[in-house]
């Protein structure tokens, strides 16, 4: 089990099933979950932070990790640079989904990071929607879905 490593209300229950999915994925499987996340926060918030160069440049040193052409150090740096964006974030929600990405680019250098951008996705659903248990389980339902729907990759 993945320990969660920030505060939030989410559903445990089906953060259990979503990690059992994580546990038996390829990390290129993981890597594909968090950019396909972040893709479906920035369309549900709106916000425009996938256009910001140093985000821009975390995703291509990501995937040249993957395809063994850039060296594990570079996709850390690519992280720390879109963390210290998140610092800088002034919008709560915004700062959430820049530690989204830090951490689905970071995938291609430790697996482990898809869960935590799967949590501090949850957390942006806890500020947009606080209390709500419903909006989390909704979010956390759709992370779910995904595994659901893409673990074929691994079987295959």
């Amino acid at each position: 089990m993945t320990r969660r490593k920030i505060k939030l209300l989410d559903s445990d229950d089906l953060r259990n099933q979503l990690n059992s999915y994580y546990q038996a994925a390829s990390q290129e499987t993981c890597a594909r979950f968090g950019r396909d996340l972040v893709e479906h926060l920035i369309e549900l918030t709106g916000f425009k932070v996938g256009q910001e160069p140093d985000v821009e440049a975390g995703w291509a040193v990501s995937q040249a990790c993957l395809a063994s052409q850039a060296r594990m150090h570079d996709v850390r740096q690519a992280g720390f640079k879109i963390h210290a964006l998140a610092k800088q974030a002034e919008n709560p929600l915004e700062q959430a989904l820049l530690r989204v990405i830090g951490h689905a680019v970071a995938t291609a250098h430790m697996k482990e990071h898809a869960m935590v951008a799967s949590d501090y996705a949850i957390k942006l659903i806890n500020l947009a929607y606080p209390d709500d248990l419903s909006a989390v389980q909704k979010e956390r339902q759709w992370q779910l879905d995904w595994w659901q729907d893409k673990t074929n990759y691994d079987r295959t």
